[in-house]
């Protein structure tokens, strides 16, 4: 009876069945159509894990814990635009992978990948679609240390002088063609106008600096101009780094003039610092002057400054430019380190006394004229054909001519001199013309004083050949007595020495 009972009672659906094993877990039923409940919640499972992985892309990785990345080698326009943050920070993580590069002829697969992931970073962020968070800074600054920063092989140069001269040919390294991009894609990075300076500075920090300025040694000109850019953006942009590079740099110089005089981006370097002192604020501050007075003026010293002495003379300029005081320090420094032997680093020497001249106000010249005109006297007496023409040139220069012109009562005394000898002596014909040019524009400046430097000139020569003609007699005195023989009768006999009597 009790079963007749109950048979009649309405069943469960199929449908009630799949939603209680849903919601209680369970896999087991006592009903026929269990097993239809369970394959119906394994479907619902995967839908389920589906919104999950959707949801991950939504959140950024470093929220969401324990989320797998995104698959580097998908194309940006393969994913969702809220996934696109997530693959550029993979593909970054695939672009840490450092490829050897000592064969040229060995083109691996790995390597072509690698630069065609580099590309994509590349327009990615020349898109304006990246975002600079956290883990995107901390990943750019990780692919680039381990792609750019690297210890470069010996030197092995004939030359001692250090760095590249005009006639070596560049040495090219053969990973440039992944280096291009990385050095595109860091400048692009420390140029990006949403990028947070304050996040970016932990990751761009004193280390990452120090080392970047180390590559500046490469033989690579091409990898020198691309530092010489990003590192000047650096200065602009992190302007809390900014005295931290400038002794740095310094460093750099004093290493390269006091101990090694050995580095091939000098040049590049003081190219930067071009710009960055045309920027110095008004009055100079003592850090600045102290750079020009210990690592400016000492770069004159080594025998390669021509590779570097255009940009060394503009920095120079420069700084007179903005503290015309600085002159004095100037002059007294290239004469300081003015060469002897060196012909051709007399004449940059000239030339960047030119220049300096040319900014110099009337009190600074006035304290450094005596002992620069003494320089100048002796260049144009100089052997060296170039070295007397272009101390020649000097006076076609308006302005010197119109600081000669105010103190030609102390200058003309110290030139005139050697204007005579070159007059006399001087074997080239070129400099004969320039000397008697120049002795035309002393005369219609003040002949009065070019006729008492004459007359004082013509008295010093009489006085020099009178004591010549003393000392030549003196000679002949002492060399008559060297050649007399005395007689026999004045010579004494040699005297024994005393035997001891004492045997010891």
């Amino acid at each position: 009876m009790l079963k007749q009972i109950l048979s009649k009672l309405p069943r469960k659906s199929p449908k009630s069945d799949q939603l209680d094993e849903i919601n209680s877990g369970s896999n087991n039923s006592n009903f026929s159509n269990g097993s239809q409940c369970t394959n119906g919640g394994n479907g619902l499972s995967s839908r389920l894990s589906v919104v999950k992985r959707v949801s991950s892309a939504v959140f950024p990785s470093s929220i969401m814990a324990g989320v797998e990345a995104v698959e580097p080698h998908l194309s940006f326009k393969d994913v969702s635009n809220t996934q696109k943050q997530n693959l550029f920070v993979s593909k970054l993580n695939l672009c840490c992978e450092v490829s050897d590069f000592s064969d040229s002829d060995k083109v691996t697969a790995e390597q072509d990948l690698k630069r065609q992931t580099l590309i994509e970073l590349a327009d990615f962020v020349s898109s304006g679609s990246a975002k600079f968070t956290e883990p995107a800074i901390s990943g750019m600054c990780k692919m680039c240390s381990l792609n750019l920063f690297r210890v470069f092989p010996p030197k092995c140069r004939s030359n001692g002088t250090g760095g590249e001269t005009e006639d070596e040919e560049p040495m090219f390294d053969p990973a440039w063609s992944h280096l291009q991009i990385v050095y595109d894609l860091l400048l692009r990075f420390v140029s990006y106008g949403s990028l947070d300076v304050k996040v970016a500075k932990k990751y761009v920090d004193h280390l990452f600096i120090v080392r970047l300025l180390d590559l500046f040694d490469s033989e690579d000109p091409r990898e020198r101009d691309c530092l010489k850019t990003v590192l000047h953006r650096i200065y602009g942009k992190f302007m809390a780094h900014r005295q931290f590079i400038r002794q740095a740099v310094c460093n750099i110089i004093y290493r390269f003039v006091f101990e090694t005089e050995r580095h091939n981006g000098i040049a590049e370097l003081l190219e930067i610092f071009g710009s960055i002192i045309s920027g110095f604020a008004l009055p100079l501050k003592e850090e600045h002057k102290i750079f020009l007075c210990r690592a400016l003026i000492p770069l004159h010293k080594p025998k390669s400054v021509g590779i570097y002495h255009q940009q060394l003379t503009y920095c120079v300029v420069q700084f007179i430019d903005k503290d015309p005081k600085l002159a004095t320090n100037a002059i007294k420094g290239l004469l300081k380190y003015w060469p002897v032997t060196n012909s051709q680093k007399e004449l940059m020497f000239i030339s960047e006394l030119e220049e300096v001249l040319e900014m110099t106000s009337m009190a600074e010249f006035q304290k450094i004229m005596v002992p620069l005109f003494r320089r100048i006297g002796c260049c144009l007496n100089s052997s060296h054909y170039q070295v007397a023409e272009r101390a020649h040139l000097l006076w076609n220069n308006e302005h010197i001519l119109n600081l000669v012109t105010h103190n030609r009562q102390v200058i003309i005394p110290l030139v005139f001199p050697a204007l005579e000898r070159n007059t006399q002596n001087h074997w080239n014909q070129a400099v004969l013309n320039l000397t008697q040019n120049v002795r035309k524009i002393l005369c219609e400046m003040d002949e009065e004083l070019v006729q008492a430097c004459k007359r004082k000139l013509e008295e010093e020569n009489s006085t020099l050949s009178v004591a010549a003609e003393r000392r030549k007699l003196t000679w002949e005195r002492l060399e008559s007595a060297a050649s007399f023989q005395p007689s026999a009768d004045y010579i004494i006999a040699p005297v024994k020495p005393a035997t001891c009597s004492v045997a010891c």
